[in-house]
C-alpha cells in the first residue's frame, strides 16, 4: 500500500477521532435553552450564555431545559363557591423556567412531574379565590381582578419549583346541572322583579302624565268657555245695541219685522198646534196693515 493510499484511508478516522474527543470536551447552549453543569450529580454552575462551552468528560454531566414560555392546559376541576355551589372551571397557565438549578432540584427536569406540581399549585389557588366569590361575583364580576389574583397567588405558591408563572386564565365556567337550573331560577327571579319594578315606575309616570293632561284639558276647557260666554255677552250686548237703535229708527216697523219673524218661526213648524184667541195681539197684523184693530 502506497502512502498516498494509507493517508486516504487513515485521514477520515484521524478526523473522526478528532470530532469525537472535540465534542466530548465542549457543549453548545442555544438561545432559548438554559444549562446546568453537574459534577458527579452535584450543580456546580447554571450561568452559561448561548455559545460553546468547555466541560470534562465523564465527569460533568450538562442538563439543558427549555427557557421559553410553556403552556399548562389543566383538566376541568370543581370547586365550591363561598356559597358552597359547585363550578366547573377550566383553565390554563403560561410559565417559564426561571431558576434552573432550583427547578432541577425540585422536579428533576421532568417534564410530566412538573405538570402534575404546577397544577396542583394552579388548582389551590384557584379553590382559595373562588372560595371568596359568589357565583354571581365569579360570573359577572370583572374578570381581570380574579385573573390577576390567580396570577400572583399560583406564582408565589411555584417558587419553590424554580418557575415563574406569566398568567392565569380562566377559559370557561361551566354550573354543574344541579346548579344550573337554581342559578337560572334566582336569575329569572331576578329580571322578573326588576320589570316588575320598572313596569310600576312607568305605571306610575303614566298616571301622572294622564293626570296632568285631564288638569290642562279641564284648564282649556274652562277657558274656552269662560271665552265664549265673553263673546256671547258681547254679541248679545252688540245685538241689544242694534235692536235698540233700530226699534228707536222706526219703532212700528220694528214691531211689524219682529212680528213677521215670530209668525215664521211658528208656523214653519210643522205639526205644531197653536190655541190662541182671534183677537189676540200675535194676530194684530192679520187684522189691520197697520196693526191697528
Amino acid at each position: 500500500m502506497t502512502q498516498s493510499n494509507r493517508i486516504k484511508t487513515w485521514l477520515p478516522i484521524g478526523l473522526a477521532a478528532v470530532a469525537i474527543f472535540f465534542s466530548s470536551f465542549t457543549f453548545v447552549v442555544r438561545e432559548y435553552e438554559v444549562a446546568l453543569k453537574l459534577r458527579l450529580g452535584e450543580i456546580v454552575s447554571d450561568t452559561y450564555a448561548p455559545g460553546l462551552h468547555l466541560k470534562i468528560p465523564i465527569i460533568n454531566q450538562i442538563r439543558k431545559f427549555d427557557r421559553r414560555l410553556q403552556t399548562l392546559d389543566s383538566q376541568p376541576e370543581r370547586f365550591l363557591t363561598i356559597e358552597k355551589k359547585d363550578v366547573i372551571v377550566d383553565s390554563y397557565a403560561k410559565w417559564r423556567i426561571a431558576q434552573p438549578a432550583q427547578f432541577l432540584r425540585s422536579t428533576g427536569g421532568n417534564n410530566a412531574r412538573t405538570s402534575r406540581l404546577l397544577s396542583e399549585r394552579i388548582n389551590t389557588s384557584l379553590r382559595d379565590e373562588f372560595g371568596k366569590r359568589t357565583i354571581q361575583e365569579v360570573v359577572s364580576d370583572d374578570r381581570l381582578a380574579l385573573m390577576e389574583a390567580l396570577t400572583k397567588n399560583v406564582n408565589a405558591n411555584a417558587a419553590d419549583l424554580g418557575v415563574e408563572v406569566v398568567d392565569v386564565r380562566v377559559k370557561k365556567i361551566d354550573l354543574p346541572p344541579e346548579v344550573s337550573e337554581s342559578v337560572y331560577q334566582r336569575m329569572r327571579a331576578e329580571r322578573e322583579r326588576v320589570a316588575r319594578d320598572l313596569r310600576a315606575k312607568g305605571a306610575e309616570a303614566a298616571e301622572r302624565i294622564r293626570a296632568d293632561a285631564d288638569r290642562q284639558r279641564t284648564v282649556i276647557i274652562a277657558e274656552a268657555y269662560k271665552e265664549s260666554e265673553e263673546i256671547r255677552g258681547e254679541g248679545d250686548a252688540q245685538s241689544a245695541e242694534i235692536y235698540a237703535k233700530a226699534f228707536t229708527a222706526d219703532p212700528e216697523f220694528y214691531a211689524f219685522y219682529r212680528s213677521l219673524s215670530a209668525y215664521r218661526e211658528s208656523f214653519g213648524q210643522g205639526g205644531s198646534v197653536m190655541v190662541l184667541e182671534p183677537d189676540s195681539e200675535f194676530f194684530r197684523f192679520f187684522r189691520e196693515s197697520s196693526g191697528q184693530p
